[in-house]
């Protein structure tokens, strides 16, 4: 299912396309699926997301806290680039009430992913704002809060996991009879659920260095991650990171330590780091654009596990090639690999 069309023509036909939508409610910026089979025939981009999206119209939303696998990536996801919203007080200034709300991002480019996860959910409102170049899927009703309490509880890694338990406190003072129970921080292994392929879809990043000039030439596969060690709450984020550090045996260390918001980088640095990357990502993948990126990524290492010449110029021209085409260099998008999304019916 390949699109062969820029990214940029790609974003603009979707942003026309839910400016219809939007400008057909009433009631906010809502995008119905109804709307999606309705004009299926009329955009390639439609077919193509469309014959994806409408493969599974049978899913049980009670599968959803039973689906290790999704659930586990969700909350990756979440506590990568999302965000729970909870009101300090009841109603605002102006006496309206205020609710609570969970918020995922997503990049303009993966607009088929989030689709495909608020679907699979079967509930939450998809909104692009103004001026920012991102989705954002809108959990704020009362069924859907509760699902994602219980989706969330037990699988989150991150100091993100305080605000979840301000949302169950409010959960449970909202209703009575539910008593839901705070589980502790998750301490699995990383290799045994997909929350790092959902936090990389988040927040993770590959890249190819290629120093061709000079004596001798190099060619570097990195992959990062960048953390501020503080989250927006002034929570400590180091915990988690460290767990990534030894899950990926690569250093974990200070970065921009003397200005007003100092990080912690993660970078691997060795093909022995990149290979253990590659095995997880094979048994958990991801299912953003960020796949394609990943795909030639490991592409390129896998000319060095076959013993890389410089003086091969086949091997020099491929890994510019490749390399070429990856982030926001991409223009051409296949979404076949969402046909393997986590399915809920298990």
């Amino acid at each position: 299912m390949t699109l062969g069309v820029p990214a940029l023509n790609l974003a603009i036909c979707w942003k026309h396309f839910l400016n219809l939508i939007v400008e057909s409610q009433s009631a906010g910026n809502l995008l119905y699926y109804s709307i999606l089979e309705i004009l299926r025939e009329y955009t390639p981009e439609v077919v193509c997301c469309n014959s994806f999206l409408i493969s599974n119209k049978n899913e049980n939303l009670n599968h959803l806290t039973n689906n290790f696998k999704f659930n586990s990536y969700l909350s990756g996801l979440i506590e990568g680039d999302g965000c729970i919203h909870v009101p300090k007080f009841e109603r605002s200034l102006k006496g309206k009430l205020n609710y609570p709300s969970i918020h995922i991002a997503f990049h303009l480019k993966d607009l088929p992913l989030a689709l495909l996860i608020q679907k699979n959910l079967g509930f939450g409102s998809l909104v692009r704002q103004k001026g920012v170049n991102a989705y954002y899927l809108i959990i704020n009703d009362q069924k859907g809060i509760i699902s994602m309490v219980n989706l969330l509880n037990g699988n989150m890694r991150t100091s993100k996991i305080y605000s979840l338990y301000n949302l169950i406190n409010l959960v449970n003072l909202k209703n009575n009879d539910l008593n839901l129970v705070k589980l502790p921080i998750c301490t699995r292994h990383l290799n045994h659920d997909a929350w790092l392929s959902g936090f990389i879809e988040a927040d993770g990043h590959f890249s190819v260095r290629t120093t061709m000039n000079g004596k001798y030439p190099k060619i570097e596969c990195k992959f990062e991650i960048v953390q501020s060690q503080k989250n927006l709450l002034g929570q400590e984020q180091y915990s988690f990171l460290s767990e990534l550090s030894e899950f990926l045996k690569t250093p974990l260390k200070t970065f921009k330590k003397n200005t007003s918001h100092p990080q912690y980088r993660l970078r691997t640095s060795n093909l022995e780091s990149n290979f253990l990357l590659i095995n997880y990502l094979n048994k958990y993948p991801l299912f953003g654009s960020k796949f394609l990126d990943f795909i030639s990524w490991t592409e390129i290492l896998d000319l060095f596990r076959s013993g890389f010449k410089y003086s091969n110029l086949d091997n020099i021209n491929k890994v510019i090639m490749l390399k070429s085409e990856m982030n926001n260099n991409r223009t051409l998008f296949n979404w076949d690999h969402l046909n393997k999304f986590y399915n809920l019916d298990y």
